[in-house]
């Protein structure tokens, strides 16, 4: 491993630094309260994208400012640590006790470094960035204390000068580490001790499930319309909860296509439509019968940039607007798609995710129901959706796949488990193996599904 003088940085750097303080990702122990939306490993993939946001952020300004940065982590070896961040960084563990024992321990290794001036930050708050950290170091001109509120009742920066370790003592007691009151209680605590204090202006965290949206905007200013094409077929049951859950996503267009319905699954979708909360931001479109025809006849009408082709049976995750922004801006692939849950409690569902997940990730194979996600001008550049009854998914996954990566986010989406429960799990994980090895052999996708409505009932 690659070992850090920090020392020699700080003669380097000066005596102004920064200590971020993070978790090293993993399921089912980061970000824990995000899991309801994201699930355990949606949560810990975005505490992995938000240290490397904050990070980098780090990084512009030690590089404008000549300052010194350092990670402080828990849930792994600072070895670890250095491998996933980048060398460039010392890291060191945040050691034992609760949060408070931790930031006394960051600023008394710190200013025995050498710091004159240093801020400790944590990584839930995208917008913190080098013009905030340039501000709380001026701040120290004239205060004893540097905060920066966080909208939750917390803060998310504190910035010193050299201070006694018992007045360090003092600022972190008596706080009730993850309440909404450790910003007031860190007041008093102040005021208490006869310091004078410097306030930020207030930024907002991403803890829960309803912040989401302050990650997606902070990262792309300007978010990108998300056209999300919906072909549907007497879905009358199904179609309202999956597109309510759509239309909780931002800057987003949903275009529902029936292809023929007999049941009233047009008029509940031109009802949603006519919603005044949902107005323009729901089309209800037209087609002959055909999910590949269907698909076309939306993304032809189709005004985002992104595009997500969703089953009408399938639910989409809270925040999924956030999770295809974010996997869609970065350099993971040329398209993606969610991981699968099907509804039911059978045992046998749980199998059959299990195999969706290592078939999508092993063999870059996801299909329809996991709804796949590209740019509007990726899919145009592929032909569109094939033009196929049957295997129109697997087929555009294969043009795909000659030009990348697809990418599987780390969240599900949740699909009916009907067709398992009428003809059972085993029969319908045997039909699709047989329709696969069938195209592949070069029988025609009609004959094929012909013989799979039959096999189907």
């Amino acid at each position: 491993m690659k070992t850090v003088n920090t020392n020699s940085q700080n003669r380097k750097s000066g005596a102004v630094g920064t200590i971020v303080l993070t978790r090293y990702p993993q399921a089912g122990r980061t970000k824990t309260r995000l899991i309801p939306a994201l699930g355990p490993r949606g949560a810990a993939w975005l505490q992995e994208k938000m240290t490397r946001h904050t990070v980098d952020h780090l990084r512009d300004w030690r590089e404008k400012s000549g300052g010194w940065v350092q990670v402080r982590s828990v849930g792994a070896s600072p070895g670890r640590v250095q491998r996933w961040l980048g060398e460039d960084l010392p890291v060191k563990p945040q050691g034992s006790g609760d949060l408070g024992d931790r930031l006394v321990r960051a600023f008394c290794e710190g200013f025995a470094e050498g710091m004159e001036r240093l801020a400790l930050v944590g990584i839930d708050c995208p917008n913190l960035d080098a013009a905030v950290l340039d501000e709380a170091m001026r701040g120290l001109d004239e205060a004893d204390v540097v905060l920066g509120p966080a909208n939750d009742g917390g803060y998310y920066l504190m910035a010193l000068k050299p201070t006694p370790v018992e007045v360090l003592e003092g600022l972190c007691s008596g706080v009730d580490w993850g309440s909404d009151r450790v910003l007031s209680q860190t007041l008093a605590q102040i005021e208490s001790l006869g310091l004078t204090v410097h306030l930020l202006r207030p930024l907002s965290d991403v803890d829960c499930p309803e912040e989401l949206r302050v990650w997606d905007q902070a990262r792309c200013k300007c978010e990108p319309m998300i056209s999300v094409i919906m072909p549907v077929l007497n879905e009358a049951q199904q179609l309202p909860e999956s597109l309510a859950q759509v239309l909780t996503g931002e800057n987003i267009e949903a275009i529902v296509v029936d292809g023929g319905s007999h049941d009233n699954t047009v008029e509940m979708a031109e009802e949603m439509a006519r919603d005044g909360s949902n107005r323009g931001r729901v089309r209800v479109l037209s087609s002959p019968r055909g999910r590949a025809l269907q698909f076309n006849v939306g993304l032809a009408a189709a005004r985002g940039e992104w595009v997500l082709l969703l089953h009408g049976d399938t639910q989409v995750p809270q925040g999924f607007d956030m999770v295809i922004r974010e996997v869609l801006r970065g350099e993971d692939g040329v398209a993606g798609a969610f991981e699968l849950r099907v509804a039911g409690a059978a045992r046998g569902l749980r199998w059959v995710e299990w195999g969706v997940r290592w078939r999508s990730r092993l063999l870059q194979l996801p299909y329809g129901d996991q709804g796949l996600f590209l740019s509007r001008q990726r899919l145009l550049q592929v032909g569109g959706i094939p033009d196929l009854p049957l295997m129109e998914d697997f087929e555009l996954v294969r043009r795909l796949q000659g030009l990348g990566r697809i990418a599987i986010a780390p969240v599900a989406v949740v699909t009916s488990a009907r067709r398992w429960e009428r003809l059972g799990v085993l029969r319908v994980m045997l039909l699709n193996q047989l329709i696969v090895l069938g195209y592949l052999l070069g029988i025609s996708p009609k004959r094929l599904a012909q013989w799979y409505r039959r096999r189907r009932g």
